[in-house]
């Protein structure tokens, strides 16, 4: 199992900036794409961003031009630089990964525990 672990969440007022971390403890598998997703209470799971081992990143539209993803696989960590921060995303941010064991090629999601994100008026 790849464990992750989330760091970074918590209260910030309305346009300010929090950065969000996580690790990947992943033996004995290859990490394809990390990424960020949200889930606001009422509200179903978003898919914010992915980076891939190649760099190509995805930023959904909801988010673009206020977050940002950077990661670093060779230390398989994942960050979320968001600023001009809204009460709308307050959130539970929660960590992802896509990742195959060595030597086969059946793709897995696993999940952090998730952080919350809380935008004040």
């Amino acid at each position: 199992q790849v464990q992750l672990v989330e760091s970074g969440g918590g209260l910030v007022q309305s346009g300010g900036s929090l950065r969000l971390s996580c690790v990947a403890s992943r033996p004995g598998f290859i990490i394809d794409v990390m990424g960020w997703y949200r889930q606001a209470p009422g509200k179903q799971r978003e898919l914010l961003a992915t980076i891939t081992t190649e760099n190509k990143i995805n930023i959904a539209d909801s988010v673009m031009g206020r977050f940002f993803i950077s990661g670093d696989y060779a230390k398989n960590t994942v960050s979320l630089q968001m600023n001009s921060l809204k009460p709308e995303d307050t959130a539970t941010y929660y960590c992802n990964v896509v990742a195959r064991r060595y030597g086969r090629s059946k793709v897995l999601n696993f999940w952090g525990q998730g952080t919350q994100v809380t935008v004040s008026s």
